[in-house]
């Protein structure tokens, strides 16, 4: 690996690492509510492609940083991405109970953590 990989691969962990504030287990219990299968958008119809990503994310999180690859820096850039672009779409008033929310939260970040 070269310095640049090297490079890259830490901007990639640490852009995840800011965006996912939800623990592997906290994220895992929530990939089994009815809202979390219920945020998203469903291609073809089946899991949404934030419910899938959120599994690959628990993946992630319990993964040693020695056994990262690039298609696990892809999905972490990936991830950072979308908590970003969200974020900026952020609905006013109470967002507890909101889609905008769980589709957050699929991609293991809770704009409200400790609620």
């Amino acid at each position: 690996m070269t310095r640049a990989d090297d490079t890259a691969a830490q901007e990639a962990r640490d852009g995840f690492d800011k965006a996912v504030n939800m623990t592997a287990g906290e994220l895992e219990a929530w990939l089994k509510t009815d809202e979390s299968r219920a945020a998203g958008d469903k291609n073809g119809g089946g899991e949404s492609t934030g419910h899938a990503s959120g599994r690959r994310i628990v993946q992630l999180l319990r993964t040693r940083k020695s056994d990262l690859d690039e298609k696990d820096f892809a999905h972490m850039r990936k991830v950072s991405g979308y908590v970003k672009r969200h974020l900026a779409q952020r609905p006013d008033g109470d967002i507890t109970d909101t889609t905008w929310r769980h589709s957050l939260m699929n991609w293991g970040h809770d704009p409200r953590p400790g609620s």
